[in-house]
């Protein structure tokens, strides 16, 4: 499987999850009485025949043993009743989501190539999850369904060029502010028996916003160009936002830091001035760390 195969995955993941949200809702009720295999099992054979190019279905019990065959492909069964799936992403997710999800592409034991499995918890009349449905689909037949075509790629292609480009300018600017940062050493003369702190933390401002541009950069190539996305963490535009505003809050901090000492100095009358830049960094900090919780919060929920 191409690296291509997994990023387009990943980008049709929740059109594809949605699909099987809806075959499962579709064909399967939940909250009904005397819930059994017998009654679930003609219900999950249509999902397969609506579906001629699934792997199998078959399903699992709330402690997660199968309880049916795996219907595979055409009238092929193989007897896996008894086998204990309870460590498998497909059940563990939809007990602790108790919803539709799907999992990441791994080699099938049935053809040995990709596939993922969509898996469905499915409740009784107490509101108790008491099985938990699975089907089996090939990654090339998965990304079909969530319309991965000529024109989606074009455009990711589009984007990836367009954010490639971004990046590099924004490391040319880190460039030249590193560069313009080690001048001002050389400028204002600092040596250690010629001390300035003003030249000083002006020198520092320009090397750190380098460093904050350059980070910055570098996220923007990792996540949007080569797509190296990171599960179980902030990524993507949302990783952007993070490096953006950080870089901002350490600017301003060592900003307000440099006025506190040139006040204390020169003017402490005018140490307010600098409290309310100390203030600003604060809210900001805090801001950003609801942004990032919810981020998560919502992309845990997405990925699922």
């Amino acid at each position: 499987m191409l690296q291509s195969d997994i990023q387009n995955f990943s980008q049709g993941r929740t059109k594809a999850r949605a699909y099987f949200c809806y075959l499962f809702s579709k064909n399967i009720p939940n909250g009904l009485p005397s819930l059994s295999e017998e009654m679930i099992t003609p219900l999950l054979l249509k999902i397969k025949a609506d579906l001629p190019n699934c792997e199998g279905v078959y399903l699992l019990d709330n402690k997660g043993i199968q309880v049916t065959p795996t219907y595979a492909v055409g009238s092929k069964k193989d007897d896996d009743i008894g086998k204990i799936r309870a460590d498998r992403a497909y059940y563990y997710r939809a007990i602790r989501e108790e919803r539709c999800s799907i999992t990441d592409p791994y080699p099938s034991l049935i053809t040995h190539d990709m596939t993922i499995t969509a898996s469905q918890p499915i409740f009784d009349e107490n509101g108790s999850i008491k099985y938990v449905a699975c089907i089996d689909m090939p990654i090339n037949e998965v990304m079909k369904i969530a319309h991965l075509n000529t024109l989606d790629r074009f455009f990711s292609q589009g984007f990836k060029f367009a954010y490639g480009m971004f990046a590099f300018a924004l490391a040319a600017v880190a460039l030249l502010l590193f560069i313009h940062g080690v001048q001002s050493f050389y400028v204002a003369e600092i040596t250690i028996n010629s001390f300035s702190v003003d030249a000083m933390f002006k020198a520092t401002i320009l090397l750190t916003l380098s460093l904050a541009v350059f980070d910055l950069a570098k996220t923007v190539i990792e996540e949007e160009v080569l797509g190296r996305h990171k599960e179980n963490n902030i990524s993507g535009p949302n990783k952007t936002m993070v490096k953006f505003l950080g870089s901002i809050i350490i600017a301003l901090s060592i900003e307000a830091l440099m006025l506190v000492f040139k006040f204390a100095i020169t003017d402490p009358a005018q140490l307010l001035y600098a409290m309310y830049i100390i203030g600003g960094v604060a809210l900001l900090v805090l801001t950003l760390a609801v942004y990032i919780k919810f981020t998560k919060i919502k992309n845990a929920g997405d990925y699922q």
